[in-house]
């Protein structure tokens, strides 16, 4: 509608400039009122395009944002599961490198947490969305800056920190099970040789660090209280329901 507008008026231009009949005064108003006619109809066509094109990005910072924050809670479901794990990890090889030269592991005890003795955890984030979103380059279009700074920090500090943290500790159990693998026999049917394998010399100070992930359950910690702060921020930003 406004190319049909401007070509209007720029064919009406010509048309004063080339009438014989008016005087160049005139020809002058009439041009000016011309170029701001075409002027003002340009302007207009720019701004609600601009204003089309905004509502459109901002509808898809709303579904990203909405579907970021699934996301997040699926991811702060694991990360509760993870860190409940390494709590208990923790307290599994702390109390087996405590025993006394003369001390026995106690067998309940070791199959209680049998589970965390034997796991390995690590935390698989659900990050697609928010990587294709940014290398679509759109994170810009997020508005809320506090929100985009939080929700970049997330994903590339603090859950890269979480991810070296249980690596980590994942190449040290790895460590034990492979001397676990090694070691351990069956007794007879029921029983097995684990209790006096894990107080050996050298599966004690393999277990040692293992008995102190609290790095780890602190990097899970930051990362559930950014995820959470995320969600309350877009809850903030949408008027939804906690």
């Amino acid at each position: 509608m406004a190319e049909q507008e401007v070509i209007k008026h720029t064919k009406k231009i010509f048309k004063v400039w080339s009438n014989k009949e008016h005087s160049l005064w005139h020809k002058l108003k009439e041009f000016l009122v011309e170029v701001f006619i075409i002027v003002f109809a340009v302007t207009i066509s720019i701004w609600f395009h601009n204003r089309s094109e905004h509502a459109h990005q901002q509808e898809d910072v709303k579904q990203f944002l909405l579907g970021l924050k699934s996301d997040l809670q699926k991811d702060l479901e694991e990360m509760k599961n993870d860190r409940d794990s390494y709590v208990n990890q923790g307290i599994i090889f702390r109390y087996i490198t405590s025993m006394k030269l003369n001390q026995h592991l106690n067998e309940d005890t070791l199959k209680k947490y049998e589970v965390w003795i034997y796991n390995t955890t690590g935390l698989n984030p659900n990050n697609g969305r928010f990587e294709g979103f940014k290398s679509a380059g759109k994170i810009g279009q997020i508005e809320n800056e506090d929100l985009q700074n939080d929700i970049m920090d997330l994903y590339q500090e603090d859950i890269v920190s979480v991810l070296a943290s249980t690596d980590n500790f994942v190449m040290m159990k790895q460590r034990f099970l492979e001397y676990m693998n090694k070691n351990k026999k069956r007794l007879t049917d029921s029983t097995s040789n684990v209790n006096t394998v894990l107080l050996q010399d050298e599966a004690q100070n393999i277990c040692i660090p293992l008995g102190y992930p609290r790095e780890t359950i602190d990097r899970y910690d930051k990362c559930m209280a950014k995820a959470n702060k995320i969600i309350s921020e877009i809850n903030k930003e949408y008027d939804l329901n906690p």
